[in-house]
């Protein structure tokens, strides 16, 4: 849960009580099960996906108290979910919400029915784990338009070649959603490929200094068949797709928000027990100075994240607002975890502090979900009504 020391308008008392505890049970689980660990997890590069059923155990997704008037979850408990992960560590609120999230959302806004009433219940106990496969070695960006990875249905299966990169969590998926272009009308498909059919390569993405705790992956796909069945049936183009991850695209800004918090408070501990000249630095003008300028970077992308998600419940998120605060957002956490640096000396080099987990971590939030570039290009398109993109 934000403190008041670090919610400084008090945007967290807007949960209701039951949202509260449930984010209270889920940083006491953080605390106790990951927070001790996390420097020689991230050391060693280990993926701690035994918390993922820990996780599932706490009910964060369905427990019918934290929802909203339309029985899902009430979007501001889940953002300050992801925000809490985000506080304690980035790598850890992925390999948890890549299955929850983005591979759960897609399967059920874009599967019939009959999918998700068979992979639902599954996902969400951790049963049947998967990721979501979009990105290619040569197309991130401008994926859309270049997407080489091929689908050419066969009768009543389909038949997939291609490669994706940067694939979080594959290896510890048993299945992958993969994105593929229709050879017959040039549009985007989503398919569920088991991760041990044949025709599948998997080779994980070594010498990270981001996300170290997380196992992204290169997949190769050759001729890989697939029943028409395990295609999702409710995504037809990109466009279907594109509409389905706009309805994630708000959590980046909470995890801006949350990551920013963590390394704030890493940094202010450090300050109050780090001592020179005969008293802690803590009281020294300029190393206030840094932490004020850290506080308010956090609050005002906790302030943004919020504004993002009441946009979102009252229906008017727009693809500029997200992508405004995303640019914002990511540019605020790069110079907040570099202030914690600054204030944590030598030792924020070093793992043991939390500081340099966390400075290496705002690379990866700083370019996921849209470069800055792209960002910037979605809102100048919005504020002058011409568009820089080449496609």
């Amino acid at each position: 849960m934000s403190d008041a020391a670090t919610d400084l308008f008090g945007f967290a008392d807007r949960l209701s009580p039951a949202a509260r505890a449930k984010i209270a049970a889920l940083r006491a689980l953080l605390d106790e099960r990951a927070r001790p660990h996390l420097a020689q997890w991230w050391e060693d590069a280990h993926c701690p996906a035994h918390l993922r059923l820990e996780l599932a155990a706490l009910d964060l997704e369905d427990d019918p108290a934290v929802a909203g008037p339309d029985g899902t979850p009430d979007p501001l408990y889940v953002g300050f979910k992801h925000f809490e992960f985000a506080r304690c560590d980035m790598s850890i609120g992925t390999v948890y919400g890549g299955q929850v999230g983005m591979f759960r959302t897609v399967v059920r806004e874009g599967g019939s029915a009959e999918q998700v009433a068979r992979w639902d219940p599954r996902i969400a106990s951790f049963s049947l784990t998967g990721c979501f496969a979009l990105t290619e070695p040569e197309h991130g960006s401008d994926v859309a338009g270049g997407m080489q990875t091929t689908a050419t249905r066969d009768g009543d299966v389909w038949r997939i070649s291609g490669r994706k990169r940067w694939i979080g969590n594959a290896a510890i998926s048993d299945v992958f959603l993969v994105v593929a272009r229709d050879a017959s009308d040039g549009r985007a498909k989503v398919f569920l490929v088991p991760r041990e059919a044949p025709g599948v390569s998997l080779t994980d993405i070594s010498g990270k200094i981001s996300l170290r705790m997380v196992r992204n992956a290169d997949i190769e796909l050759t001729d890989v068949v697939v029943p028409e069945t395990d295609r999702l049936q409710r995504i037809d183009d990109f466009g279907d797709l594109s509409a389905i991850l706009a309805k994630l695209r708000h959590v980046v800004a909470w995890n801006a928000a949350g990551l920013q918090v963590g390394a704030y408070e890493a940094a202010l501990a450090y300050a109050l027990r780090r001592e020179q000249f005969g008293r802690p630095i803590a009281g020294f003008q300029l190393v206030q100075e840094k932490l004020a300028r850290m506080l308010g970077n956090a609050t005002a992308s906790l302030a943004m994240a919020v504004g993002l998600t009441d946009l979102r419940q009252a229906g008017r998120l727009g693809e500029e607002h997200a992508a405004l605060v995303k640019m914002w957002t990511a540019d605020r956490a790069r110079e907040t975890v570099a202030l914690a640096r600054e204030v944590c000396g030598a030792e924020g080099i070093r793992v043991d502090t939390d500081v340099a987990r966390m400075f290496a971590d705002a690379e990866a939030l700083y370019t996921f979900e849209g470069t800055r570039e792209i960002n910037a290009l979605i809102v100048g398109r919005a504020v002058t009504g011409l568009s820089a993109f080449t496609r």
